[in-house]
């Protein structure tokens, strides 16, 4: 070792002693990185170009590169005797990958893949040896399964490492590089990321095991031993993902700003010609936001998961850009279609259920009562709002009325904006508040506190739970009304007839003359539908709550969705993320769930209520 290495492990001694994080480069693309202490260190060493070993290694939250040998024993004893002092084990997992993917053929199946795992000792590391084995094994990286060897330390030729470290609880992983085009320098960027997650995951597993069988820490999960900080090309590219997000307000540039005046013409014409709604000109250039979306770097972020939630994110944000660029054309339905997905079959017959249920005139219902005005609506926002900023202060949402969006009120960030063309029934007040207030506007600022903007903008797909989230909360509050669950349903229906292609007055002829509703709702439910030249979205209305009640049904927690904006399918990455330390607790809790009804109703969610149900509570 150099006078300069000295030094390096002299700086390295000072903050391990200290149990100071670290993040130290040096030589050439060499480095260490330990983001706080474990009993764990992930090693790759050697000087040739090795991407997923790299990437297995550089998910973990301690983590050595380095090109030779010396220099690699020489930090890796530094590192283990003070994380022994601390946890009285350490294990050390050296992951390289083979020369060649010598099972690949050209045989009309995939075959399996090559890897071998030695260990140095015995007990708590053979356990650990068996577990990285079972879980590498459960995990098939697309379509091909490995064919592990479990050779001796004396007889693997990858151990050199692990026989420089005698006494040193090892695991030696080598892989064969699958994601690789044969005879090619090219990669499958898919197969390479998901053979990365695989063995990142089957390593956790292994040192969870490890430090279990010899007690050295307690682990609520393998996945606690994921990083607890994020890397700066992660902050970068969150910011320039939001500012993309954050240039254009996607159901503002759809929302007809003529809607009453079409509404009166619609009218006057007995409802024989589609009205032709008017929108807000662009205020971005698509293809230059486009451009920046996908020059944002998702390359470096030393975490699978971080990196899948970031990729999800541009493709939705791309998905919403070619919409807004397909306005009022044809293509505009089928990028809708991509977005929010089709109408199941399922869930239009849970609509048209609903609404057979609950036809006019059938049994006695719940009326709506007197009205409110926009005023009233106003005042109630304001003082729902003052009282959430009274908790947290960062809760800086704003009230805007506006002349130029039909009657109703929507979020637009952290924004609430309220139609001055608004009236509704009285008893509805609080609960369409709960729904905007206590749901959207909650996340949005719980989300901004996370330290990272994605969980305010929301995850890819966030909007089908946010939905059930919010209406589950007008149930919460009491403000379930029959008008209310038939009015979800019919936007499920109405959703199914635009895609298969009814027209305009098609639709509203069906909800006015088949299902009952009124010719004013029925011509803003079409408006929502129609907008832009058809949009989906109000699928998720529906969709969102029947997500949510299985998830209540099956015992889930909702503490997760006050968070940030999620979806269903990323709720066990925030529960992941939350373990690892990553999520901070959500700032502020919805004021419905304080409810004087809020907990009875709640419970019978868990017990398995129905939505036609929750219009009886």
């Amino acid at each position: 070792m150099t006078t300069a290495d000295d030094k390096l492990l002299a700086e390295f001694a000072k903050a391990l002693e200290a149990g100071e994080p670290i993040r130290r480069d040096f030589g050439r693309g060499e480095r260490l990185h330990i983001d706080r202490p474990l009993p764990f260190l992930a090693v790759h060493v050697g000087r040739r170009r090795e991407p997923a070993a790299l990437d297995v290694v550089t998910a973990n939250s301690s983590y050595l590169l380095v090109r030779n040998l010396g220099t690699a024993t020489d930090i890796i004893k530094l590192v283990a005797e003070a994380m022994t002092a601390r946890f009285g084990a350490f294990i050390l997992l050296d992951i390289g990958e083979l020369a060649r993917d010598l099972l690949a053929s050209d045989a009309d199946y995939l075959p399996p893949f090559e890897m071998s795992v030695s260990a140095s000792g015995n007990g708590p590391i053979k356990q650990a040896l068996l577990a990285f084995s079972a879980a590498a094994e459960q995990a098939e990286a697309k379509y091909r399964a490995p064919q592990i060897a479990r050779p001796k330390i004396a007889d693997d030729p990858a151990a050199k490492l692990a026989r420089q470290l005698p006494g040193l609880a090892s695991l030696t992983v080598r892989f064969a590089p699958i994601y690789r085009v044969p005879e090619s320098d090219a990669v499958y960027p898919e197969l390479l990321e998901r053979l990365v997650a695989n063995i990142v995951d089957a390593g956790l597993r292994a040192v969870a095991t490890f430090v279990d069988a010899t007690g050295s820490l307690a682990l609520s999960s393998h996945r606690a031993l994921g990083r607890r900080a994020f890397v700066d090309a992660v902050t970068r590219a969150d910011r320039s993902i939001d500012d993309v997000a954050q240039s254009f307000d996607f159901l503002l540039a759809v929302t007809p700003i003529n809607a009453l005046a079409v509404r009166a013409e619609f009218a006057e014409n007995g409802g024989e010609r589609a009205p032709r709604f008017l929108y807000r000109p662009l205020t971005i250039d698509i293809s230059r936001q486009k451009k920046a979306l996908f020059s944002i770097a998702l390359d470096h972020f030393e975490d699978p998961v971080l990196t899948t939630l970031y990729r999800e994110k541009q493709q939705e944000l791309d998905l919403q850009l070619s919409l807004l660029a397909a306005r009022e054309t044809p293509r505009y339905v089928e990028f809708g279609r991509a977005l929010y997905g089709p109408v199941e079959a399922s869930l239009l017959k849970a609509a048209t259920d609903i609404l057979a249920e609950t036809k006019p005139g059938r049994g006695k219902r719940r009326g709506d009562g007197d009205d409110a005005d926009v005023a009233f609506v106003e005042r109630r926002a304001r003082a729902m709002i003052k009282t959430y900023a009274g908790d947290y202060g960062g809760f800086s949402a704003s009230v805007e009325l506006r002349d130029d969006l039909p009657s109703g009120l929507m979020v637009s960030g952290g924004r609430l904006l309220i139609s001055r063309n608004t009236t509704m029934a009285r008893q509805r007040v609080e609960a369409l508040l709960s729904h905007e207030v206590g749901v959207h506007l909650l996340t949005y600022f719980n989300g901004s506190a996370q330290g990272l903007r994605l969980f305010r903008s929301g995850l890819a797909g966030y909007e089908g739970v946010q939905e059930g989230l919010a209406v589950l909360a007008e149930y919460l509050v009491g403000g379930m009304t029959i008008a209310r669950l038939r009015l979800i349903g019919a936007r499920v229906v109405a959703c199914a007839d635009m895609l298969d292609g009814a027209s305009f007055v098609e639709c509203y002829r069906r909800l006015v003359r088949e299902f009952g509703f009124s010719d004013a709702t029925a011509f803003n439910l079409a408006l929502r539908v129609y907008r832009g030249g058809g949009l989906p979205k109000d699928a998720v209305y529906l969709r969102g709550l029947l997500e949510v009640l299985a998830h209540l049904r099956a015992g889930g927690s909702l503490d997760p969705f006050w968070m940030g904006k999620i979806s269903a399918t990323h709720f066990g990455v925030m529960q992941e993320l939350n373990t690892r330390g990553l999520l901070k607790a959500p700032r502020l809790l919805p004021q419905f769930l304080s409810h004087p009804q809020a907990d009875k109703r709640l419970k019978a969610a868990y017990a398995g209520i129905t939505p036609l149900e929750m219009s009886a509570n």
